[in-house]
């Protein structure tokens, strides 16, 4: 298996994880990892392909309607063989919690080389988080809707309907929104096989990071949690907060705005 088949299939469907490590499956890492027998690469591939679908259907759950989801499933095959080429099972640790990073870093990969995000949400973007880093400057907390708009010279209206259309771009994990301003990305936490600078030095970007959210606003800090922490999508977090997906659209892409503008604020 050199090549992986695009999956047209529903991503809105019920996806499972794969099922318990059998004992065919421990002997198919034996022969994988000690013989490189490509069968047993194969047989590994086809039994933890759910993860694939699993990941993306988590993933397409924030993008717009316009973004293929099926093209979702090709990309993040090519993470799930990365996974199975560099996994080692001898680290102790889960496939499953080594694989998925790499099966959405590829989706995500892909996404970022459609280029799908227009120059005008991106400009949005920044013009919000530079209104919200001087207005947190000059009044030491995170500033409301009302001082946002007064400085962007815009209403509420509007500004929601600009976070509305930001949150096309808010798609990934959390620690993209810290991505230096070279387009370089970070990935937490460390993964196994990275060394121990690597994990120091992400250990200290989390601490940093969860110091940053514990200062955004309640409503904002809430979305953060149960979207990053507990993995709900923005419909499960709505149903929780009594508010519609759209308004925690632009809850979360305020949050992600507020928290990128206090990061760099931190230096990082």
């Amino acid at each position: 298996m050199t090549e992986p088949e695009k999956n047209s299939d529903n991503l809105d469907a019920p996806v499972e994880k794969p099922s318990r490590t059998t004992p065919a499956i421990e002997r198919a890492w034996v022969r994988w990892v000690e013989e490189r027998d490509e069968s047993a690469r194969d047989q590994l591939i086809v039994h933890y392909s759910p993860l694939v679908k699993f990941v993306a259907g988590r993933v397409a759950a924030g993008l717009p309607a316009g973004i293929d989801t099926g093209e979702l499933n090709g990309t993040g095959v090519f993470g799930l063989m990365d996974a199975v080429d560099r996994f080692d099972p001898s680290l102790g640790f889960k496939f499953e919690t080594f694989a998925v990073p790499r099966i959405k870093g590829a989706i995500l990969d892909g996404l970022r080389a459609l280029d799908w995000v227009p120059r005008s949400v991106r400009s949005r973007s920044r013009q919000i988080e530079t209104a919200v880093a001087k207005l947190g400057n000059e009044l030491k907390r995170a500033p409301t809707d009302e001082e946002i708009c007064a400085e962007l010279g815009i209403d509420t209206d509007e500004l929601h309907k600009w976070l509305s259309t930001i949150s096309v771009a808010n798609v990934g994990p959390l620690d993209h929104v810290v991505g230096g301003g070279d387009g370089e990305q970070r990935q937490l936490p460390a993964s196994p096989d990275q060394g121990p600078d690597a994990i120091v030095e992400d250990q200290e970007l989390r601490q940093t990071m969860r110091s940053e959210i514990r200062g955004l606003p309640e409503r904002e800090r809430t979305v953060v949690a149960l979207y990053y922490d507990e993995g709900m999508t923005l419909a499960e977090i709505g149903s929780v907060l009594g508010v519609t997906e759209s308004r925690v659209s632009q809850i979360h892409s305020k949050a992600i705005i507020m928290l990128r503008a206090r990061m760099s604020a931190a230096g990082v």
